[in-house]
């Protein structure tokens, strides 16, 4: 009896073993299903027949020389709500775990994009998420008409979604490029200033005014390094003295 119980025993332990095992592997693997960035190919395309002005101001960023420091979500946040509340802030800054990637894949910059083809304003019911040509016609999201439907934030082809919903408003929110920033001193809009782009201690992100590549979802990702200085050229070294001169 007593052999028989511990060979159950040994049994129970193995089998507990391998279903953690197992439920581990299940748990990566879905994380990493939920973190991995869509292909071009996998973004919802907007129709064909509906063309928008394009946008004046783009924010570019440079993943490599990004901190992971959220310094740009916290003041994103603060100047539009008022709140250091990065879950409410239109940039988001994501740190993989050490053991899925390494640098410089450990930190992924997500902006709004300002789409050409914007679907957030294509499949919004009531004109709230527009085209302000007012402002260089970035893409925005008049909190005024918007409903709280979330077919914005539903409708975003990047992950994690650009149009950021606000549990206690139950209304979307997105980048609009400090355009209409309550609590940031500063003038906004494609010609002005945006908080995060001020904010970034690294200089990891630029407004710029061409659209990058749209199909490739790194065209975001460019390179913001400062350009390499060149060496002062060194004095060149006397001439010794030899004896008896």
């Amino acid at each position: 009896m007593a052999e028989t119980k511990k060979a159950e025993s040994k049994t129970k332990k193995v089998l507990r073993r391998d279903f953690l095992t197992g439920g581990g592997a299940a748990i990566a693997a879905g994380a990493l299903a939920v973190c991995a960035p869509e292909s071009a190919a996998a973004l919802p395309q907007a129709t064909a027949n509906v063309s928008y002005p394009a946008s004046t101001g783009y924010i570019v960023y440079d993943s490599r020389l990004c901190l992971g420091c959220q310094s740009c979500m916290f003041a994103c946040s603060m100047t539009h709500e008022g709140e250091a509340n990065p879950s409410l802030s239109r940039i988001q800054i994501i740190r993989d775990a050490p053991s899925f990637t390494k640098y410089p894949y450990d930190v992924v910059m997500s902006v709004c994009r300002q789409c050409v083809s914007p679907l957030c304003v294509q499949n919004c019911p009531v004109g709230a998420c527009h085209v302000d040509a007012a402002n260089g016609n970035i893409r925005r999201i008049d909190q005024a008409k918007c409903i709280g439907c979330q077919l914005c934030i539903q409708s975003c082809p990047q992950r994690p979604h650009r149009t950021v919903w606000n549990p206690v408003k139950s209304k979307s929110t997105k980048c609009d490029l400090c355009a209409d920033a309550p609590y940031w001193n500063q003038k906004g809009g494609p010609g002005g200033k945006q908080a995060c782009v001020e904010t970034c201690p690294a200089k990891a992100l630029k407004l710029v005014a061409e659209a990058p590549p749209q199909q490739d979802i790194n065209g975001y990702d460019v390179n913001l390094a400062p350009a390499a200085k060149p060496f002062p050229k060194m004095a060149p070294k006397p001439a010794a003295k030899t004896e008896g001169a």
